[in-house]
C-alpha cells in the first residue's frame, strides 16, 4: 500500500456564510426545479457534501470552486440558514486563477447524468413502496408528466390493469402536484 497523501475533505472547515463568495466564471446554470431539489436535499439530508473554496488573502473571503448552488440554497432559505447557524461547510483548495477555473469544470462535468432506466426503476420501486406521486414528485424534482412517462416505461401501468381508468385521477392529481411544486419552487413553504 502507499502512503496516504492528506486530502482537503480532511480538514472541512465551517465559516460564516458571509466570508464566502461566488467566483466570476462557472459556467453552470440550474433551473430553478433542481434548485428546489437541492434545497429539499439539504433539508432532509443536511450537507453531506462541502463547499470547495480557495482562500483569497487580501479580501480575507473564500471564493467558490464548485459548490455555488449548495452555497445558495443557504443564503436562499432561511431554514437552511438557521439549521446551520449560518456557517457553510467548505474545504479549501491552493490554486492559482487558472487551476480554479479547470477544477470548477472538471467539477461540473464528472458529475455525469441520470439514466432513464435508472430513474424509471426507482419510480417503481417507489410506487411499489406505496410512496405517493406527489411525494415522488417532491423528492426526485420530476414533473407529473415526467413521473407519468416514467411509469409508462417500468410498465408500473400492468399493476392497475384490471382496475378501471378514470381520465379525473391523472388530470386532478397532475393540477394538484404542479400547484404545490409551484408554491414550493417560488419560497413559499
Amino acid at each position: 500500500m502507499g502512503s496516504y497523501k492528506k486530502q482537503p475533505v480532511d480538514n472541512v472547515m465551517r465559516v460564516d456564510i458571509s466570508k464566502v463568495e461566488a467566483n466570476d466564471y462557472n459556467p453552470n446554470m440550474v433551473a430553478d426545479r433542481e434548485m428546489y431539489l437541492l434545497y429539499i436535499s439539504i433539508k432532509h439530508d443536511g450537507y453531506t457534501q462541502p463547499v470547495v473554496t480557495v482562500y483569497d488573502k487580501e479580501r480575507d473571503k473564500y471564493i467558490i470552486v464548485d459548490g455555488f448552488h449548495r452555497y445558495l440554497v443557504m443564503k436562499k432559505y432561511k431554514d437552511i440558514y438557521e439549521m446551520n447557524d449560518g456557517k457553510l461547510p467548505i474545504v479549501v483548495l491552493d490554486k492559482d486563477i487558472t487551476e480554479r477555473m479547470a477544477s470548477t469544470v472538471r467539477h461540473n462535468r464528472a458529475r455525469g447524468k441520470h439514466t432513464i432506466d435508472g430513474m424509471s426503476n426507482l419510480v417503481f420501486t417507489m410506487l411499489k413502496n406505496g410512496v405517493s406521486e406527489e411525494e415522488i414528485c417532491n423528492q426526485l424534482g420530476l414533473e407529473p408528466d415526467e413521473l407519468v412517462r416514467l411509469k409508462y416505461l417500468t410498465g408500473f401501468e400492468k399493476i392497475f390493469k384490471d382496475i378501471e381508468y378514470r381520465k379525473a385521477w391523472e388530470v386532478d392529481n397532475q393540477i394538484r402536484i404542479k400547484k404545490n411544486m409551484h408554491k414550493k419552487t417560488n419560497g413559499k413553504n
